[in-house]
């Protein structure tokens, strides 16, 4: 069968690259992923996956049932970037790297899987489990995994498996790192530099804030890590500043953890607002972590995985966490990793890039991952 992948892979490696350069273009913010989503249903149609829809988070959703087993095990890849670019994506080649800004992240997992998909409609006899393809909306930041939220929430039900195509290959996401998100703004009367000195400032009490939040003790079950990611407020120079916005955040891959930052969140906030300071905390996002530890039956299933992996990579494969789609299935109990298929590097910058030449090696890994829910080939 790894000859019949490999040839597959081969003979459909320069259409995945030109898929690839087509779709890298189109810009894809989260939440504003409608242009993607319309040319990859355009593309399931045109390749005989007659049932394919558009749901309500911008998801393209196919299905291959399998009569023998309505279990279903999904294969996602997020169509989603992390940058608000409204026009065409900037793209150029040099030699075999393809640069353009989500070219690795998530791109061109998502042709792996496309890829794959191809092979699925040739070889959907074989199944022995239902099969569903999603091109997920809203994987990045402030996107909060509300594309996978919802594919759980219309089929988790169904749902045994659950693979995520995303990042480099070798390594496997076995474990959710969970975060919490908040807007946090605090108002003064502010006043002029001069005349009104001595009034609060609001850039001055996000200046203490964020001193306290960083001097505060960390949970010592799991890595737990915080972040002020973005500050802005205030009008001029000579201008008491009456409002600022601080970003931040926390993280762990230990629910238990994640409350205890979010307690003392609140503790650190209330000793302001005690003071008679104006603040307002808002919750962007929550990514729930993990419920999967110490199961057995997960870990030899993730092992597997693994040892699939490791047939397209000469490497060691590494088993880590990470914030992924495959959090919010973790989260219910669902067998879910993260899988790598192709190389490449700067990811979240515009100066990413990726390995035109890994793209055959990422098809044949997707393909097998796939393989592992199909009966062997009749001769």
């Amino acid at each position: 069968m790894k000859d019949q992948i490999r040839q597959f892979a081969k003979e459909h490696e320069a259409e995945a690259i030109q898929l690839l350069k087509e779709i890298g273009k189109i810009p894809s913010p989260s939440h504003h992923e409608e242009k993607r989503a319309h040319y990859l249903k355009q593309w399931f149609v045109q390749n005989g996956f007659d049932e394919c829809f558009i749901d309500e988070m911008n998801n393209v959703i196919v299905e291959i049932p399998c009569q023998k087993n309505k279990d279903v095990v999904v294969f996602m890849a997020h169509i989603d970037v992390v940058f608000d670019d409204e026009t065409e994506l900037p793209m150029f080649q040099k030699d075999n790297i393809l640069h353009a800004p989500g070219i690795g992240d998530d791109t061109a997992n998502l042709i792996c899987m496309l890829m794959m998909s191809k092979w699925l409609l040739e070889n959907k006899e074989r199944l022995n489990m239902s099969v569903m393809i999603v091109c997920d909306a809203c994987e990045e930041g402030l996107g909060n995994l509300d594309g996978c939220k919802n594919i759980m929430k219309n089929y988790g039900d169904r749902i045994k498996y659950f693979y995520s195509l995303d990042g480099n290959i070798g390594y496997c996401v076995n474990d959710a790192v969970g975060s919490h998100r908040y807007e946090i703004t605090i108002h003064t009367e502010g006043g002029h530099s001069y005349s009104d000195f001595g009034n609060d400032n609001a850039i001055h009490i996000a200046s203490q804030l964020i001193c306290d939040l960083y001097n505060q003790p960390l949970p010592e079950e799991e890595n737990t890590t915080f972040n002020a990611g973005k500050i802005s407020g205030g009008s001029t120079v000579n201008s008491i500043a009456q409002s600022t916005t601080l970003l931040y955040e926390y993280r762990s891959s230990n629910e238990t953890c994640l409350q205890k930052m979010k307690e003392q969140l609140y503790a650190i906030i209330k000793k302001y607002t005690d003071a008679g300071k104006d603040i307002q905390v808002h919750l962007l996002g929550e990514r729930p972590g993990s419920i999967m530890h110490e199961n057995a039956d997960f870990d030899a299933w993730t092992n597997k995985n693994m040892q699939t992996i490791q047939m397209y990579y000469d490497k060691p494969i590494q088993a880590k966490a990470s914030s992924t789609d495959a959090n919010i299935p973790l989260s219910k109990g669902i067998f879910a990793n993260t899988v790598g298929t192709i190389y490449g590097k700067g990811a979240h910058t515009r100066e990413e890039w990726m390995d035109l030449s890994t793209m055959q090696n990422g098809i044949q890994l997707s393909i097998a991952l796939l393989e592992l829910y199909m009966d062997e080939k009749s001769e």
